[in-house]
């Protein structure tokens, strides 16, 4: 009976825990995680190679796009504009933003381990919901801009005058920062001992929160409340400026320039919409559906909307015969340039 009164009150000895767990550790008879071990695709062993080269394909497009928006935007004087600015700002973002989850979703996919630490887990998470935040609210200026610059042609320069659109994309990046220290420290503020086991291929808010050690119940309906303020108002912004953009472009007297209008302010919504869309699926105080939903879902906003905005943007370019032109810009012959 003392020897089994001592088994109950004391730890195992250390050289059984560093054997048979290492990624674990014994406290107050609790087993506390140390480390994630990321499920992926594990659950698709056939596919792995399919999926590698579908995604890797994918994340190349992707990123050729948005570095030649970026390098085009700054190379070319003519398209240091608010417009083109706010595009470039956007392509960098989403560039950050597919580097934090892609590289590691593809190194997954080709090893067999997914082991990624606590703390390595926490900065993944706090930059994938920093990025993703600024993204959406980088969205929201441009929507404003196209606004300000259809609806008040004649305040243009003095509402989109450089200084402010700077103070602007600083905000935003702020922001979105801000967000994700919120969420990532209310995620992380307790310890993980239910498994050791993450039901997704990247650091996502639902599988982490299931592992937590106290009651995750209050922590998920702040995170949800948190992160639908930032999804809705984002988008509901888009929604209103472009509302008023197509009222102004409707009471235009000449019909001529309205085909193209209407066609480039489609492409913009598309391109805004998707990916909130899909963030507001993914948004659930708790996750009850089949984990290989939630990761399709899943892929939908980390692989297919980063596309988006690269492909939109130069298939509208390539149908139009040249580079767009700003709206709010001072005339110039700037497409003419450009075809030459």
């Amino acid at each position: 009976m003392a020897h089994k009164s001592g088994l109950t009150s004391s730890p195992p000895p250390p050289i059984l825990v560093s054997e048979s767990v290492p990624e674990k550790q014994w406290e107050n008879a609790t087993w506390l995680v140390t480390e994630f071990m990321v499920v992926g695709f594990s659950t698709f062993p056939g596919l792995r190679i399919t999926l590698f080269a579908l995604f890797f394909l994918t994340y190349l497009v992707t990123l050729s796009g948005n570095v030649t928006i970026i390098t085009i935007t700054h190379a070319d004087r003519t398209l240091h504009t608010p417009m083109y600015r706010f595009l470039a700002a956007l392509s960098l973002s989403e560039t950050c933003y597919t580097l934090v989850t892609i590289p590691n979703m593809l190194a997954h996919l080709l090893m067999k381990s997914g082991a990624i630490s606590i703390p390595g887990y926490w900065a993944q998470m706090f930059f994938f919901l920093g990025l993703g935040c600024s993204c959406c609210f980088l969205r929201t200026l441009m929507g404003y801009y196209r606004y300000v610059a259809i609806c008040h042609p004649l305040r243009y320069w003095v509402i989109m005058r450089p200084t402010v659109c700077l103070y602007l994309g600083a905000l935003v990046f702020c922001f979105g920062s801000s967000v994700a220290l919120i969420e990532a420290s209310l995620i992380f503020s307790s310890p993980f001992c239910h498994s050791d086991s993450v039901e997704h291929f990247f650091c996502d808010i639902t599988p982490v929160l299931k592992l937590s050690c106290a009651g995750s119940a209050s922590k998920a309906l702040a995170i949800f409340f948190l992160s639908i303020f930032v999804v809705l108002v984002s988008f509901l912004l888009i929604l209103l400026s472009y509302t008023f953009t197509v009222a102004a472009l409707l009471r235009i007297p000449s019909a001529a320039g309205r085909p193209k209008a209407f066609s480039t302010c489609v492409a913009h919504l598309i391109v805004h919409f998707v990916p909130h869309w899909a963030s507001i699926i993914d948004l659930r105080p708790e996750s009850r559906g089949n984990p290989d939903q939630d990761r399709l879902v899943a892929v939908l906003y980390t692989v297919v909307t980063p596309l988006l905005t690269p492909v939109v943007y130069t298939a509208q370019q390539r149908c139009e015969g040249g580079i767009e032109e700003d709206p709010g810009a001072k005339p110039r012959s700037f497409k003419n340039k450009h075809s030459s």
